[in-house]
């Protein structure tokens, strides 16, 4: 018979890397995640970032309809209801208004 403490050690990390992974802080972004996706909603006119999926995502600009974000540092354009991939993820842009860019992250696989 394994004892509650063994059990409780043995849950811990599964626990932590269930929850680690959904979690997300951010700075002029709203985010919404879940265990393998993030949306956030980055606030336009202010240095809009956010840390999700163990990752710094963060709104470089809007032109037209092409959105720049960087991800893990690494610069990529995704047009308005696009897709693109870069370091290991999904990026998609949902919407663009004169006030929020909403854009979708997601692991790739």
């Amino acid at each position: 018979m394994i004892s509650p403490t063994r059990r409780l050690a043995a849950a811990l990390p599964v626990l932590a890397l269930a929850f680690g992974t959904a979690a997300c802080s951010a700075g002029g972004a709203g985010t919404n995640c879940s265990l393998n996706s993030c949306t956030v909603t980055f606030d336009r006119g202010v240095q809009a970032n956010a840390s999700i999926l163990g990752v710094k995502a963060e709104l470089v600009g809007v032109r037209n309809d092409l959105v720049t974000v960087k991800i893990a540092g690494r610069p990529v354009t995704v047009p308005t209801g696009g897709q693109a991939s870069v370091d290991g993820f999904n990026v998609s842009v949902q919407s663009v208004t004169s006030k929020q860019v909403v854009v979708k992250l997601s692991q790739a696989g």
